[in-house]
């Protein structure tokens, strides 16, 4: 029936629709958690799971270190269920624990204040708000089925290196899809320190991108030694 509902009213307003009933999920799922009904762990688990472990995998960056995250914030999220007070959406609350609590996993971890500058590593610019630098188009290459694993790989090394509040910004807003207000509640900033933090982690990702595409590039054209 819902697929039905979704041609005829058309896509834009197929995504308010499918808004309206998340928002009615997470009140179902809310009421459940504070009645402390025995299913509730058990619906936030199917609800947000996935949602959870991939934030956690990008902030943490390797799956032991997330799945115990997950399994921190899906208790901390049962725990402080009565102080969720319904000012923002539900999921962007989810996420704000979430990403607290990973952030509170890589305060103890060995070896983090050795983070880029990210200042360092932008690319430049000059006065106009131009590259300072030539930038080669390799977009076409992102379709290239024998490149597509190394580009992930590469986009996924690149992301790790990121600055930690970098990371989650960009993770939050181009991999699980929040807006900027939307990512802006979930961080505990303003929207504009948040469209700030998404655009200079894309600018650092695009310079990776590149230095690996025009390396990948160069390699293939070497003429092989005789």
């Amino acid at each position: 029936m819902r697929i039905y509902i979704l041609l005829l009213i058309g896509d834009s307003e197929g995504e308010e629709m499918k808004k309206l009933m998340q928002i009615d999920r997470d009140d179902l799922l809310v009421k459940a958690l504070r009645r402390r009904e025995l299913a509730a762990a058990e619906l936030l688990v199917a609800s947000y799971g996935d949602r959870a472990y991939r934030l956690a995998s990008g902030i943490a960056g390797n799956a032991r270190d997330a799945e115990e995250v997950v399994q921190d914030a899906l208790w901390n999220v049962v725990r402080k269920i009565d102080t969720f007070r319904g000012e923002s959406a539900f999921g962007t609350w989810f996420y704000r624990i979430v990403a607290n609590t990973a952030y509170q996993k890589l305060r103890h971890r060995p070896g983090r204040d050795s983070e880029i500058s990210l200042d360092d590593a932008l690319p430049l610019f000059h006065e106009n708000g131009q590259h300072a630098s030539p930038i080669a188009d390799w977009s076409p290459s992102v379709d290239d089925p024998s490149r597509q694993t190394e580009l992930r790989m590469a986009l996924t090394a690149a992301i790790d290196e990121l600055p930690l509040d970098y990371r989650t910004a960009v993770i939050l807003r181009d991999v699980e899809g929040l807006s900027n207000v939307e990512m802006a509640e979930s961080l505990g900033i303003t929207v504009a320190n948040a469209k700030s933090r998404t655009h200079r982690a894309r600018l650092f990702l695009r310079k990776r991108l590149g230095s690996f595409m025009s390396d990948a590039t160069a390699g293939v054209a070497a003429p092989s030694p005789e």
